[in-house]
């Protein structure tokens, strides 16, 4: 049977400003909150720098970083694989990437009926 396929990927653009926020930073975490404009982009942190809590959701490794998501956010979501990218253009949120003049974005599309029969569900983030 073909494996899970992931929840989340990154483009070589975001995986490119990924790897250069890490030798920055170090290790490196993702979280998408709910909320309107920027508070619904992907955040990136150092490690263990965004407190996350029973209420969010694990949807797996971005680049070598875990990628977690608010679990009602995850709601309107779960049906979609989401792409990672970035866009130039400074963002109002306190994610690493801004001072560098881009900012993380997010594209979807759906999963097909096959490739969400295949999905694994979801885990509960360790608070």
């Amino acid at each position: 049977m073909p494996s899970s396929p992931p929840r989340v990927v990154a483009t070589d653009d975001a995986k490119a400003v990924i790897d250069q926020l890490r030798e920055r930073h170090g290790p490196l975490m993702f979280h998408q909150s709910g909320g309107c404009c920027d508070g619904s982009a992907p955040m990136c942190y150092e490690q263990g720098d965004f407190r996350l809590g029973t209420s969010d959701v694990y949807l797996g490794d971005l680049h070598d970083c875990p990628f977690y998501m608010a679990r009602d956010q995850f709601e309107y979501w779960e049906h979609m694989q989401l792409t990672i990218d970035v866009e130039e253009g400074r963002g109002a949120s306190f994610s690493l990437e801004i001072p560098l003049g881009v900012r993380f974005v997010v594209r979807s599309r759906l999963f097909s009926d096959d490739e969400y029969a295949r999905l694994e569900p979801v885990e509960q983030a360790a608070s």
